[in-house]
């Protein structure tokens, strides 16, 4: 994480220094968000800030917790997140926003974006698109505890409850093929892939997509609700009073499993009983759908693929270079592919079977 503190140069009279703008051939867009610019972003709002920025470790979006004047002259601390140019458009943002409101008015703990005075949570300032946040802590859960785990599954129960009651128009719907292909082709297109591996990958991917595609079916069957999205353990904060969600920026339209398969790991007998306790809890507030184990193991290769996919699409950003060094070296292919055949052959595996 990087610091900056207090600018010198900033005038505090509002409506006196010139916009931030976009430097001359910018080798990346987050190039031309310079502190200057998200200080001034912030302050479009009607906030005032202290001149205070610490960034946050994210990287397909930048975020920053920024210090803010309270109306009594006080310091605030917010959280301002910042959306990779080009991802979504304006109005999957946007239900982005709804999404997390809606979850909060039902007394759900996630952490929804601020609305400025008009009521308005999406903003926009030199080019970038950005929210803000209350600034909220926590530790990680601990998985192995039970009781954890079913508190878990309560709260995603209560936020599947909500996302039930309504859809999503313009969020991605999670399909197999559809993405997988897609993943395939970013990697496969891109230069990071070593020339020996080219054929190995290529052959593989595409067999673990044709055994994808048997699943689909199961996948057109089952309820097809808002989700989370990304309910890795990273996105869950615990703190003595209980967990809060953050992040929903992959919040999608998908089957409930996707938000509970990545709180499994271990040998069968562990994420069995991994899994019912977190329906202990989920089955509280809604039934969940046995079919959907069987998309336990295709979800999981479908996020394996992406991920390397993901990788590949933002490999010239600075911020991938410093967080995943090893993805531009021949083991991360290596270590990829291994991973790969050993979900091809796990695709061929029963699914969990719950008492």
């Amino acid at each position: 994480m990087r610091a900056s503190g207090a600018r010198p140069d900033r005038d505090p009279r509002p409506g006196t220094r010139p916009l931030c703008h976009n430097p001359p051939m910018a080798a990346h867009p987050y190039d031309a968000l310079t502190p200057e610019c998200i200080l001034d972003a912030v302050e479009s709002t009607g906030l005032r800030c202290d001149g205070r920025l610490l960034e946050l470790n994210s990287f397909e979006n930048r975020v920053y917790q920024i210090g803010t004047e309270d109306a009594r002259g006080g310091s605030r601390p917010i959280i301002g997140k910042f959306y990779r140019p080009g991802r979504w458009s304006d109005a999957a943002i946007r239900e982005e926003h709804a999404f997390a409101l809606e979850l909060a008015a039902a007394e759900i703990p996630v952490v929804a974006p601020l609305p400025d005075a008009d009521g308005e949570t999406f903003h926009e300032h030199a080019g970038f698109r950005f929210a803000l946040y209350p600034q909220r802590g926590g530790r990680s859960p601990d998985l192995e505890q039970p009781e954890v785990l079913e508190r878990i599954g309560r709260f995603i129960g209560r936020i599947h409850t909500v996302g039930a009651a309504a859809p999503f128009l313009h969020r991605e719907v999670m399909d197999l093929t559809g993405l997988a292909t897609a993943a395939r082709e970013d990697v496969l297109s891109g230069e990071h892939l070593p020339p020996e591996l080219v054929s190995v990958y290529r052959d593989l991917s595409a067999d673990l997509i044709e055994r994808l595609r048997d699943f689909e079916p199961i996948l057109g069957e089952v309820p097809a609700i808002r989700l989370h999205g990304d309910t890795h353990r990273g996105n869950l904060l615990w703190t003595d009073a209980g967990p809060h969600f953050v992040d929903l920026d992959d919040a999608r339209t998908g089957p409930a499993v996707q938000d509970l398969w990545m709180f499994l790991s271990g040998d069968t007998p562990t994420m069995t009983g991994q899994l019912l306790d977190l329906l202990e809890g989920y089955e509280d507030f809604r039934p969940f759908d046995r079919r959907e184990l069987a998309l336990i193991a295709p979800l999981r290769a479908l996020r394996i693929l992406r991920h390397a996919a993901w990788l590949a699409r933002r490999a010239d950003d600075p911020a991938f270079v410093q967080g995943f060094p090893v993805f531009y070296t021949p083991r991360f292919w290596e270590e990829h592919i291994l991973t790969l055949r050993e979900q091809r052959a796990a695709l061929d595996e029963p699914p969990l079977n719950l008492p």
